[in-house]
Formats: C-alpha cells, sequence, structure tokens
C-alpha cells in the first residue's frame, strides 16, 4: 500500500487580468451574465513575456523552495512530471526544460496531456517514476496558456479559461500493512472517448474522414443505435473535413452543457470511491479541492453529497479554469490562507477533456502559513 504526502506547493500567475467588464467590450457578455453563471469574476491571460515555460518554472521553483524548508534537497528529485495541453512546443518537454533550468540532470522528466485532470494524472505518473529511480520525492507541475487557443468571437469559452501554474513535491513511499495510523494514497482514473471538449493542434482531418467513412458502410438497420450514433459521426466528421482549414479547430470549442452534466454526474461517484476504497469518511476528510472550472459544478457536488461547504474550496472567481494548472494552484491558495494543517487529509477530484476523470485522496505535509 502506497502513501503520498505534499510537501512542497507553488503557484505562478501571468501578470495580465482580464476582468468580465474588459471582456464586454470586445463579445456580447457582462459580469452579470457571466458570473452568475459560472463562479469567475475575472481571469489572468500572459503577456508576450510569459507562457506555459516560464510560468511552470516560477511555480516548480517555489513548490521546490518550500519542500527545502522540511529539509528536503532539490537533488533528492526522482522524477518530474509536468500536466498541460497548452505546452509552447512539441519538443523539448516543458519538464525536460524544468529538468534543465532546475539542474537535475537524469532526473526522468515528461509532459502528459489529460486536460484538465492531468495534475492527478500527474502525481500518479512521477510517484511510479520516482519508484523507479529509486527516489522518493517528485515534482509534479500543472501548467497552462489556455489564451493562446482561446476565440474572443466564441462567448461559450472565452469567458471561462485562464492562464496559469501550479507545482506539487510529493513525497511517496511504501506502507506495511498494519503501521500505525496509517493513512494510504488511495486513487481512481477512468476516461470515456468523446469529442465535447475540442482544441486546436496540428488537425489534418484524416481520422475524421476514416470515420465518416466507416459511418457510411454500415447500413443503419444492421447497427442499429451504433449505427445512428456513427451517422452522427459522418455528418461531424464531413463538415469538419470540409472546413478543416478555416472552420474546424482553429480554438477551443466545448458543448458546455454536456460537460456540465457530466461533472455533475462523475465527481460524486469519485469521492465516493475513493472514501470506499480508503475505509474513510467524510469527518476524516479535511478538504475536497476540485477541479475550478464552475462553480455551480461544485456547489451542486457539495449539495448532492450533503457536505458542509467549507471543506469545498474554491477560486475560480479570480482565475478562471485553468485547466491541468487549477488543482495545484488551488492548493497553493488553500496554503497560502493557512488554511492547510500538517495531516490533514485531501482529496482531489479532476475532470476534463478526453474526457477524462480521475481522483485521490492524499495528505499534506508541507509548511503551515499563517492565517492571512
Amino acid at each position: 500500500m502506497n502513501e503520498m504526502k505534499l510537501i512542497g506547493l507553488g503557484a505562478a500567475y501571468p501578470s495580465r487580468i482580464v476582468t468580465n467588464d474588459d471582456l464586454s467590450h470586445c463579445m456580447d457578455t457582462s459580469d452579470a451574465w457571466i458570473y452568475p453563471r459560472t463562479g469567475i469574476h475575472a481571469r489572468r491571460f500572459c503577456t508576450s513575456e510569459e507562457s506555459a515555460v516560464t510560468l511552470a518554472l516560477e511555480a516548480a521553483r517555489k513548490a521546490v523552495e518550500n519542500a527545502e524548508q522540511q529539509g528536503v534537497s532539490r537533488e533528492e528529485l526522482g522524477a518530474i512530471v509536468v500536466a498541460s495541453m497548452s505546452a509552447d512546443l512539441a519538443t523539448p518537454s516543458i519538464a525536460a526544460i524544468l529538468q534543465r533550468e532546475l539542474e537535475l540532470p537524469e532526473v526522468p522528466a515528461l509532459d502528459i496531456n489529460a486536460a484538465c485532470s492531468g495534475f492527478i494524472y500527474g502525481l500518479e505518473v512521477a510517484q511510479n517514476l520516482a519508484s523507479v529511480s529509486g527516489r522518493r520525492y517528485a515534482l509534479v507541475v500543472g501548467a497552462e496558456q489556455l489564451s493562446r487557443l482561446l476565440s474572443m468571437e466564441d462567448r461559450s469559452t472565452a469567458i471561462l479559461f485562464g492562464d496559469g501554474a501550479g507545482a506539487a513535491v510529493i513525497a511517496c513511499g511504501e506502507l506495511e500493512a498494519g503501521t500505525e495510523g496509517m493513512r494510504p494514497y488511495v486513487r481512481l482514473f477512468g476516461a470515456r472517448g468523446s469529442d465535447v471538449i475540442l482544441a486546436p493542434g496540428t488537425y489534418t482531418g484524416a481520422y475524421e474522414k476514416q470515420r465518416a467513412e466507416k459511418a457510411a458502410r454500415i447500413p443503419a438497420e444492421e447497427a442499429g443505435e451504433a449505427g445512428t450514433q456513427m451517422e452522427s459521426c459522418a455528418a461531424t466528421a464531413n463538415r469538419d473535413v470540409t472546413h478543416a482549414e478555416d472552420d474546424c479547430i482553429d480554438h477551443m470549442r466545448m458543448d458546455g452543457r454536456e460537460v456540465f452534466v457530466f461533472a455533475c454526474d462523475i465527481i460524486p461517484r469519485i469521492i465516493a470511491g475513493l472514501l470506499e476504497r480508503s475505509g474513510e469518511t467524510m469527518e476524516d476528510i479535511d478538504h475536497v479541492v476540485c477541479h475550478q472550472a464552475n462553480a455551480r459544478i461544485i456547489r451542486h457536488v457539495q449539495r448532492a453529497m450533503h457536505w458542509p461547504a467549507e471543506k469545498f474550496f474554491m477560486n475560480m472567481e479570480t482565475l478562471g479554469n485553468t485547466s491541468a494548472a487549477s488543482i495545484p494552484t488551488a492548493l497553493y491558495d488553500l496554503q497560502q490562507q493557512g488554511r492547510l494543517h500538517r495531516g490533514e487529509r485531501l482529496i482531489l477530484a479532476g475532470f476534463g477533456g478526453g474526457l477524462t476523470w480521475g481522483g485521490c485522496i492524499l495528505s499534506y505535509d508541507a509548511p503551515e502559513v499563517s492565517k492571512k
């Protein structure tokens, strides 16, 4: 059985603040429309001097310095994992750049993309990589520059997303059965192939074309419901292939209603599943940090589970949805507000594009900060 503890936290935010009122000058919207629907008043966008890499490096340095207060040096790190869907380059990875800048030669370093669930997936990958290298500590970062994927003409996404980075140094290892006061690291992961969230990349339309051709070969009366679904896929694919250059995935797109329904369903299931695996109860959990997508989602989860509202932390009001960075930046803000204390148990729950989801229960063992 494994254990995992947070022993260092850090975050970095771009200098440019974009309020809902700012957005109202370039699209048909207002703070009165956005805030009740999302819980977001503002978000941060990178300037020309900032990017996912610069934010990741700043957040990583803070987390490492935080861990060094515990007597853990950067030379003890056994892995660097960065979760991002908006890296500056396809290669080298953000993690490789961090490895160089932090002067950690030979430490395994890689990026992963599980969209908004990425940080939780990163924890799992990092602890396994660290164990392979025979070390107990690892650095996990979530970093995004989502502003470069947005269209200011698309109100459905431009109002939601922001840029930022969060980082954590984790301590992980094996727990012997019967260890007194044993508080294990428990996790759950899953995925459901869906294109309800799309972000631009090196799009060619080849996959969609193959889907359309496959659908055309299956008579609907033989395929039943699957055939109907494939016909829908074919229509979408044909549209996308036709407009691949100018109308398909030139900016982030999302079916907000589908994502909302998915999140409200999956997060309570994640939390219940984690508690069942760990043998813990609501009373054992001090904080629940969900992906900071929408305040309405988190409030729905809290009410559906009949948990106290104070257990659910939210900071999207000033940062928006920062995808893979949202959970680690929320952890950092919790710490800086003096609300995290040694030995506390935390549930982290994420969901996002893919569709992906993941959750874990771990412990906090980083320095405490005086309440501000």
